[in-house]
């Protein structure tokens, strides 16, 4: 049971941020093809194709948290970033375990969890004294989905 309720968060935020984008119309590539000798770049996470709505949504970036680059269908909600980019799932986690690991958070080991299709990694650290939640989803066809978001654990 444990197992699974990471699982649905991972797919409910999948979800949402496929919703966010169908009802914004689509995110803005960075144009970047990210590849910096065997590691991928880090993608700055604001920039002048940035949108900003009024209702605390920016499409494009403008969050904290690094992204690899090739980052696409990029969008900031509140605390949360949701994006998809074409890489693993084992290369996504191990992305943000080095970034955020180089930014001085701790993996919190017992709540981190894998699987075929998801990752979801948590990292304590954070100023705001909430912990960082990275999940990613796997869609099966050379991208995976994102989500990146501040919560009290």
């Amino acid at each position: 049971m444990n197992k699974i309720i990471p699982i649905i968060a991972v797919i409910s935020l999948a979800l949402s941020s496929l919703a966010c984008q169908s009802i914004l119309g689509g995110g803005k590539s960075n144009g970047s093809d990210g590849v910096v000798g065997d590691e991928p770049a880090v993608t700055e996470a604001s920039g002048s194709n940035d949108s900003y709505n009024g209702d605390g949504i920016t499409i494009g970036g403008d969050s904290e948290f690094p992204m690899p680059s090739g980052a696409q269908n990029v969008v900031t909600v509140g605390e949360t970033l949701t994006f998809q980019v074409e890489m693993s799932l084992e290369d996504a986690a191990q992305f943000y375990r080095d970034e955020f690991g180089k930014a001085g958070y701790t993996e919190r080991d017992i709540l981190t969890s894998f699987s075929d299709a998801t990752f979801s990694i948590v990292f304590d650290g954070h100023a705001s004294g909430k912990a960082i939640i990275v999940q990613g989803v796997d869609f099966l066809n050379g991208s995976i989905n994102i989500a990146i978001t501040l919560q009290d654990i």
